[in-house]
């Protein structure tokens, strides 16, 4: 190696560390915010389509293009989420707790349960948490609403300069992937899908869900059942226990409120009605927007939600998805004979290991086999004449 050479290694070196360093750095201080910029790469990956379309075919200019999009985005996605959110924190903020009263209704019930089956739950001294609840609560709820707000303004901003400058970041991303054409493409492809399955299917679910949770609550008696199904809605991105959270606590409210029949109808609701229509529609989104193992989805969300906030039910599984394509990526391009695939959205069949190692697919096993063998068998009996 020549001096020369080994300058520019080492110059190489220097700006990768630095790089990384600043970079991190700046990750540090732009963690409240990172949701911003993950809901920001969401939208875009919805909405770059119809950029290319505006731009192109339309001859629009790349300010307007975006701009009109942008208005798209807010009035069809944020506006409507952004209501949404100040609803629930509204009521629930309204609510008027009275802690004595909660908490010897608490009392009441544990002394019931400790009287009947003759053993000890708590001590009063135990429950002295209990009026603390509410107003913690409340607290939390003002303080992720400026969060939410600054986010929701992290994202209009970072979602026009990606669709205003969308082709140069596109390529930019496809030139520093250190990858083959084919894994670039297999890695934008998977991305795109994935982002795409979560961001359409998780609001279908979730109002299929809120829909069937209301005629429910609404019929039950449950007072502001509208709330009561939004929450559950929302409830659907929580893993393995999912909408229990809502109609659960809803449950054990009405046995507080010795309203024990309303108490038993709307836990035999939510574990019959909302969870069967949660289980059915899932896995039918699942297989129509992409076929996802469910493990993915389950341990993706409990990877991301901690890590991302809300944008961790899509990041979560897509993080967890890039791994094993990575993982298949090195199978595929350094072990010898691997039947790897790196797709991870979709069914892999014989004709796709055979495209990957460039083996030519026989003509024997075309669409219409029986085509094929109907003439060669003609072919043959006509040269036997």
């Amino acid at each position: 190696m020549t001096d020369q050479a080994l300058s520019k290694k080492q110059y190489q070196y220097i700006l990768l560390i630095l790089i990384l360093a600043i970079g991190f750095i700046i990750f540090q201080q732009m963690r409240p915010y990172i949701g911003g910029f993950l809901g920001a790469s969401t939208l875009y990956v919805l909405l770059r389509g119809q950029m290319k379309v505006l731009t192109g075919k339309k001859k629009m200019s790349r300010g307007l293009a975006a701009t009109l999009i942008l208005l798209e985005a807010l009035f069809i996605f944020l506006i409507p989420l952004t209501g949404i959110g100040f609803l629930a924190v509204d009521t629930i903020s309204g609510i008027k707790i009275d802690p004595d009263a909660l908490k010897e209704s608490v009392i009441n019930v544990i002394d019931a349960i400790e009287n009947r089956f003759n053993i000890k739950l708590f001590t009063p001294e135990n429950l002295s948490f209990i009026p603390k609840l509410g107003t913690n609560l409340v607290q939390a709820l003002a303080a992720n609403s400026y969060s939410f707000v600054m986010n929701t303004v992290v994202i209009l901003f970072v979602l026009y300069f990606m669709l205003y400058g969308s082709d140069d970041f596109e390529a930019t991303i496809r030139e520093i992937l250190p990858f083959s054409p084919e894994n670039k493409q297999s890695f934008v492809r998977e991305t795109k899908s994935i982002i795409q399955a979560n961001v359409l299917g998780i609001p279908l679910l979730a109002i299929i869900q809120g829909f069937f949770a209301y005629l429910g609550y609404f019929i039950i008696g449950v007072s502001s059942p509208v709330l009561y199904a939004v929450l559950t809605a929302f409830a659907t991105i929580i893993p393995l226990v999912g909408t229990a959270v809502v109609y659960i606590p809803l449950a054990i409210a009405f046995v507080i409120q010795h309203r024990y029949g309303a108490a038993i109808a709307v836990a035999l609701y939510g574990m019959i009605v909302i969870g069967t229509v949660d289980n059915i529609f899932r896995l039918l989104l699942q297989k129509k927007l992409a076929d996802i193992h469910p493990l993915i989805t389950i341990f993706g969300v409990i990877i991301g939600i901690p890590m991302f906030g809300f944008w961790g039910v899509i990041f979560g599984p897509l993080l967890l998805s890039v791994f094993i394509l990575f993982f298949n990526m090195y199978r595929r391009d350094f072990i010898p004979g691997s039947a790897a695939r790196i797709n991870i959205t979709s069914p892999f069949k014989a004709r796709d290991y055979m495209e990957i190692r460039n083996i030519k697919f026989p003509a024997t096993l075309s669409k219409n086999p029986k085509k094929k063998n109907a003439k060669s068998d003609s072919a043959s009996d006509t040269k036997s004449d």
